[in-house]
This record gives structure tokens, sequence and C-alpha cells, in this order.
């Protein structure tokens, strides 16, 4: 039977459309989208309380540990346990340092103002953070988060230099993003601080329709830190992401970001 001459633009449409949506979801494991769960800083919370949220559903996160950070000292053997059941620990800095020139930075000190540092002292405490949780885990391959979302030291981006180091760099940007869009060395995070469960559960939805990449940014988790997420609200998120499942990739950042690279390294082969 012949095509009818008016339905030939839309069926050509659709087969512009169809293989971009086909090969998004095939980075997503064949799923609808990926989320990416972090938590920053290291703090007894991290251990306490959202591990084992996350091990009673069997959903997996990321954990940017700041190497000279009490908790991380103290409870080793903990934090090891946790990379054995599956989740990232990755590098948050040995120090955190932040920009104190930049306003609203009143919290940061004379020892961690990364507006004194070098740009060498930058890289190597990285590097020394790299060792220590490699010391912990076994791992080679993770991701790094930049401490308050600073980005450069002196006006050149200190990451450049350790891009060889990590499979990817969080960043403190919101946005959802397609496989293509994702900018490897900055990548975009919604940081979370007192928002509802409806909000989380929302924004999982938006990334399901859009077929994008969404990362979560918590730091404290039913208190122990400055910004904080209810535990309801947190709970009502992972309770969505496991009935879920079938459609959403949940999975630590490293693993993301390593599909992500092989995507567009695949992509940048065929231009």
């Amino acid at each position: 039977m012949k095509t009818p001459l008016l339905l030939l633009p839309a069926l050509l449409g659709l087969g512009a459309v169809a293989p971009s949506q086909a090969q998004t979801t095939s980075v997503w494991n064949n799923k609808q989208c990926a989320v990416v769960l972090t938590y920053d800083d290291a703090i007894d919370g991290n251990l306490d309380i959202v591990v084992p949220a996350l091990d009673s559903v069997k959903l997996r996160g990321t954990f940017y540990l700041i190497g000279s950070s009490p908790v991380v000292a103290k409870r080793l053997p903990e934090w090891r346990r946790a990379a054995q059941r599956g989740h990232e620990l990755g590098n948050h800095a040995l120090m955190h340092p932040c920009d104190g020139s930049l306003p609203g930075r009143d919290f940061v000190t004379p020892d961690n103002d990364l507006s004194k540092y070098t740009l060498y002292r930058a890289v190597s405490e990285v590097r020394a953070n790299n060792t220590l949780l490699n010391a912990i885990d076994g791992k080679t391959a993770r991701t790094f988060a930049y401490p308050c979302g600073d980005l450069t030291v002196g006006g050149v981006k200190f990451y450049d230099q350790l891009q060889n180091d990590f499979v990817g760099a969080r960043g403190v940007t919101s946005g959802l993003q397609t496989p293509a869009q994702i900018d490897l060395t900055n990548i975009d995070a919604y940081m979370i601080n007192g928002q509802s469960g409806d909000y989380l559960v929302d924004l999982v939805k938006q990334a399901q329709k859009s077929h994008t990449l969404l990362v979560f940014l918590f730091h404290g988790v039913g208190g122990g830190h400055g910004l904080n997420v209810d535990l309801k609200a947190h709970r009502q998120l992972l309770r969505y992401l496991k009935a879920q499942e079938k459609n959403i990739w949940v999975a630590p950042m490293v693993d993301v970001a390593a599909k992500v690279k092989a995507s567009q390294q695949t992509a940048a082969g065929k231009r």
C-alpha cells in the first residue's frame, strides 16, 4: 500500500527523532533517565543515616569526602564497607578550600582560602586526597566535586590539570542535561536545602520526561549540617526512585560519568 503524501512529513520527522532518543536512553542503561545521589563533606550523618537508607532500598550513591575531616579519620572501616557495597567515595579535596574573596564567604578561614592558594597547592591537595581514598577503597576511578563550587585559582581553572585523574567533576549549577549537553569538567547538580519531598520527586519526573541526567547535591539529611533536607523528604525521594527502578537508572556519579564520557567520545569519532 502506498503511503499518503500527507503522512510523509510526519513519518520523516519520527525517523529523525527516534534515533536521537534511543541513543540517549542507551546511555542511561536503556532507561528513561539517570539520577545520581551525591552527599558532601563526610559528616557522621552520611554513615549513620544515609548509607543505611540507601542500602535498605538497594540504591547506591556518591559520598564526596574531605580528606581532613575527623569523620574520615575516625570511621575509616565504615567508609571502606560503604565502598564495598557499591557506594562511590568521591574526592571533595583534602582541606575543602573555598574562595574567601567572594561575597558571603565569612566562614572561610585563612588556612583554607582558595583565593590565597597557588595552582600547585590546589592540585596537589586534590591528588593527596585521591591517594587517601585509594587507600580506603582500593579504587582508581572516581569523580571530584568542587568545594563551594569554586572553579579557579588566580583566574585559572585548576581542574584542567586534574582531568586525567578523574572520570568527571560535579559542580553546583542547577540543570537537567542530555549526554551531549553535559560538561564532564563541571556537571550540573541541584543543591538541596529544605525543599520538600514533592519537589525532589517532581525533579525526577522532569528528568524522566526529558530523558536527562539529574544530580542531587545533599549535605545533611535529617540534621548534622547547616544545609539540610528533612528525613521524610529524603525518604519520599528514595521510595519513588525504588518504585520506578525499571524506568530510572540510579547509580554513583563515577558510573554515570563513565557512560557519558564513552558516548561523547563515540559521537566525536563520528564527526
